[in-house]
């Protein structure tokens, strides 16, 4: 069974007589029947759904800063105007001097560009990020995303390409490691097993040329013989080898070594002689590692957590670099692990593919989906990764952290104009220097401020995004 949508496993899972299965997952062979012991909302997948909804409704609305200093700030400026009207008057000015120096007061005091102070800078840096490939669906989760120290990765289809993929070829001593590959693939290409699949297709891309198979039998649990070329072919593991009487030898400790680097070693036997050792793994996406080490040097503590067994788990994150491993997590239980970081005050961001991860995205403080991802994750996440490039969460923290700092810088600039402008505006250099700003020169005045702030949002398009490099990122 492919139970990739549940576990996030893409191997497949051998199942038994009795054995329970999840409904939306695949057969891969063979045909059998099954008693629907779940339906309707106690499914596995109903589950998740309920899960997902609810972290969504936990959600609080972001604050905003800006929408409320510009509301009391209005105020602010109708109350100068009165109060440097009323001061003229009493100092026994006329009223149209009064009236000047109050118009002047309140136009320059106007709040525009505190107000354009926040959204400007979201704008742009919005709009930067969708230029990258980095889509955020709304303002809070580009503001919640500069908060983020803890960034959380799903395995397969995140930092792997959530299939399986031919990486090794050990050949036993005096044995070619074409000729290896050649009876292998050609013995797999009958066989509708996902590890099969890889071996045919590693070979055809290193250019093999492949014979045709005969007298092909698959053993369930253990591999598969067929007659290839007129040699007897068996590709499977140990079991199917000590069936066979074929003495292996070192080509043992070949597949144990392949097998603690998280890979599924398989042994190649010819007439009854050992040929090698074949290897195939979820390969590591090369983004991956630029998405690791450019979190690392934001100061992100990067996380694992997966359906998937330890031991894969560990190579991935071994050959990563990542801080921290967490391994054979059920879906309902990586919501529960999310919970456990922000318990311990971390700002976390989950990144993930499938259906199995939305509740994770739903809960986390910012949920990242992989643009190739499932329609759920999509659609539960609040930033998007088009490209389906890992290497992108890094550039989209880092834009979000500086759209952060462009709005605090805005938000200084405007309100400290504001509150030196008013005593100016209002007249106060008329009694020693004999200057009184007329309403236009204010209105001027005020304009110089939106434009600065305009031209301080627009700089977040020089911020750089880490990349994989283009041969890195294309298709294996």
């Amino acid at each position: 069974m492919d139970e990739s949508m549940i576990s996030g496993e893409p191997l497949p899972v051998g199942k038994a007589a009795g054995d329970q299965v999840t409904g939306g997952t695949v057969n891969q062979t063979g045909a059998f029947q099954v008693r629907a012991t779940a339906v309707g909302a106690d499914t596995a997948l109903s589950r998740i759904v309920a899960l997902v909804q609810n972290a969504q409704a936990s959600k609080a609305p972001a604050q905003r800063l800006a929408d409320t200093a510009g509301k009391y700030l209005v105020f602010v400026a109708i109350g100068s105007g009165l109060l440097a009207f009323t001061v003229w008057m009493l100092l026994g000015q006329s009223v149209v001097f009064a009236l000047t120096a109050a118009v002047s007061t309140i136009v320059i005091a106007c709040p525009d560009a505190l107000a354009l102070a926040t959204p400007t800078a979201i704008t742009v840096g919005v709009g930067k990020g969708a230029r990258e490939g980095v889509l955020f669906k709304n303002a809070g989760a580009l503001e919640a995303t500069a908060s983020i120290d803890t960034v959380v990765f799903d395995k397969t289809g995140t930092l792997t390409e959530g299939k399986p993929a031919l990486t090794d070829l050990r050949p036993a001593d005096g044995v070619d490691e074409t000729e290896l590959l050649r009876l292998a693939a050609s013995a797999d290409q009958p066989s509708q097993h996902p590890l099969a699949a890889a071996i045919v297709a590693g070979a055809k891309e290193k250019g093999v040329e492949l014979s045709e198979a005969q007298d092909f039998d698959s053993v369930p649990g253990q591999g598969v013989t067929a007659e290839v070329d007129g040699r007897r072919v068996l590709i499977g593991n140990r079991k199917l080898m000590d069936g066979g009487q074929v003495v292996l030898g070192a080509l043992v400790q070949e597949a144990e070594i392949l097998a603690a680097d998280g890979k599924t070693p398989m042994f190649v036997a010819a007439d009854g002689q050992p040929l090698g050792v074949v290897a195939v793994s979820d390969r590591v996406r090369p983004s991956a590692r630029v998405a690791v080490q450019a979190l690392h040097e934001l100061g992100i503590q990067t996380v694992m957590l997966t359906g998937d067994n330890r031991r894969t788990a560990d190579a991935v994150a071994r050959e990563l670099g990542l801080d921290t491993v967490i391994a054979d997590v059920l879906p309902e239980e990586k919501s529960a692990q999310i919970k456990r970081l922000q318990d311990g005050g971390r700002k976390v961001a989950m990144i993930g593919d499938g259906v199995n991860d939305a509740p994770a995205l739903a809960l986390s403080d910012v949920g990242i989906a992989i643009g190739a991802g499932t329609d759920v994750a999509v659609e539960t996440a609040d930033v998007v990764l088009v490209r389906s490039d890992p290497a992108s969460v890094a550039g989209a923290i880092m834009l979000a952290r500086q759209v952060r700092g462009k709005i605090k810088q805005n938000l200084f600039w405007a309100a400290g104009y504001n509150v030196l402008a008013i005593p100016f505006a209002a007249g106060v250099l008329y009694p020693s220097l004999g200057i009184l700003l007329r309403p236009e020169w204010a209105a001027l005045l005020m304009s110089a401020s939106t434009v600065i702030v305009t031209l301080n949002a627009l700089s977040l398009n020089r911020v750089k995004f880490a990349r994989a490099a283009p041969a890195q990122l294309a298709p294996s």
